[in-house]
């Protein structure tokens, strides 16, 4: 292997090592804190909404941002999902959408 190639500033490696504690910390805590919480039906209602907000709230709004391809892809990922509720059939469905209609040149 040629010198240099993957090489990195220590200070890319401490704030690769910071980040990768604050990942592992949230997890951690996300758990032990849900540990002490108790699941009632309400709560249990929470978190199974949680997936829909969360794409609601990231994933749509950089769809409309980058285009109507994307817009596109993302309705036929979400019509997917709502026939057969298969996550890895919605995101290949997506997909498929997004690199046709820019492969067209949308």
């Amino acid at each position: 292997m040629p010198d240099g190639l993957f090489t990195a500033s220590p200070d890319a490696v401490v704030a690769l090592m910071c980040m990768a504690l604050a990942t592992y910390v949230c997890r951690a805590g996300g758990v032990w804190l849900m540990a002490h919480v108790p699941i009632t039906p309400r709560m249990r209602r929470a978190l199974a909404a949680l997936p829909g907000s969360i794409m609601v709230s990231t994933v749509i709004p950089i769809g409309f941002k980058t285009g109507p391809a994307a817009v596109a892809a993302l309705v036929v990922a979400v019509l997917v999902m709502m026939k057969w509720r298969k996550d890895l059939a919605a995101l290949i469905a997506g997909l498929l959408t997004i690199s046709l209609l820019r492969a067209l040149g949308f």
